[in-house]
């Protein structure tokens, strides 16, 4: 499967730098049978139905990049994931002499250390702190900041604002390196509409590793090697999951975090189990979903795993048609941009 097959030009003023305000003034395609339907994200509670259930990931992100030092040496760490021997997995820079057993100092915090415990051929090590729990996250608070996507322009790094925009109203539990950016456009307001149409919602928890920014390096697609990450979906969430696809109620998932889990979850009887693992699913056309009927998501870059995903759940000539007219139409683009709202051309069996 070439990568050609998800490649598009995507002008770079389409590329959106500042989230909408407020947030549910974003835009919003809907693509559905074989249309597609300019709309606002205030009104997706009229898209939805009574009965439907909105599932959005409820990982919080942290201030994951960190400056280090070894001796003079300065190392630039990103977090990506924490293991659960306690260490952290993360991605180093300017760390070609950095070895196993290397003792690491943070600018920002008097107190945060960690050895370097392994090193991978590809850059990455892993590191056990000196702090864990609230210390650790204060420490982090301190010495940290957000590992902004490299297409938002932040020639200084993450403003003020950016520590509040690029949080979900339903962060909760901590460990992303990156935001799940659909979830980026509710508001309270906008969930108390939801709730009044009758829709339920429930969360999981996919903590959105550093590794969702690396390309795809292979010309075939199906060669590329998915990062993982870790999930949860808790007994209580995939109850009530399962409760509405036995009423006639349909799964709604905010973003590709939220859907790759409950892909993870799932038995081939389409039952959503209790999970709490890494799951490093990768999604292509071909897969066969049988927990998520629809998808709400930002517009993706060219040639990436997200937009590979929207092929697969909605078509791939349906999303390059939905991305041309998004484009031409002024849609703005990725992280901070405006979303589509996908219903497969054939429900999902």
């Amino acid at each position: 499967m070439s990568i050609e097959a998800f490649d598009f030009d995507l002008p770079p003023d389409r590329i959106a730098h500042q989230p909408a305000r407020p947030r549910e003034s974003a835009r919003l395609l809907h693509v559905a049978g074989d249309g597609l339907h300019d709309r606002g994200i205030a009104g997706l509670p009229n898209l939805l139905r009574p009965g439907d259930i909105l599932v959005a990931n409820d990982t919080r992100v942290i201030p994951a990049q960190l400056s280090a030092r070894r001796g003079g040496a300065r190392i630039g760490i990103t977090l990506d994931q924490p293991r659960p021997d306690g260490t952290w997995h993360a991605l180093a820079r300017n760390a070609r002499r950095l070895k196993p057993g290397d003792t690491l100092t943070f600018e920002g915090s008097d107190t945060l250390t960690a050895e370097v415990r392994t090193r991978d051929p590809d850059g990455g090590v892993a590191l056990a702190f000196n702090q864990a729990g609230e210390a650790f996250s204060a420490a982090l608070r301190a010495a940290g900041a957000l590992a902004l996507p490299p297409y938002i322009d932040r020639p200084t790094g993450p403003t003020q604002d950016d520590q509040r925009d690029y949080q979900t109203v339903f962060a909760d539990r901590e460990g992303a390196v990156a935001a799940p950016t659909a979830g980026l456009h509710f508001t309270p307001a906008l969930l108390d509409r939801l709730a009044e149409r009758g829709v339920q919602r429930t969360t999981v928890t996919l903590h959105v590793g550093a590794g969702t920014f690396l390309p795809v390096r292979e010309d075939d697609v199906t060669r590329h090697t998915m990062h993982s990450e870790r999930g949860i979906v808790s007994p209580e969430s995939a109850a009530a999951i399962n409760a509405v696809r036995k009423a006639g109620g349909r799964v709604v998932a905010v973003g590709t975090t939220s859907l790759r889990l409950l892909e993870s979850a799932v038995g081939e009887d389409g039952i959503v189990r209790p999970f709490d693992a890494d799951t490093s699913l990768f999604i292509l056309p071909g897969f066969k979903f049988r927990a998520v009927d629809v998808l709400m998501t930002n517009f993706h870059l060219p040639r990436s795993t997200l937009f590979m995903l929207v092929c697969a759940f909605a078509r791939t000539d349906r999303m390059q048609a939905a991305y041309k007219h998004a484009i031409g139409a002024g849609y703005r683009f990725y992280s901070y941009g405006d979303a589509c709202l996908l219903e497969p051309s054939h429900p999902h069996d």
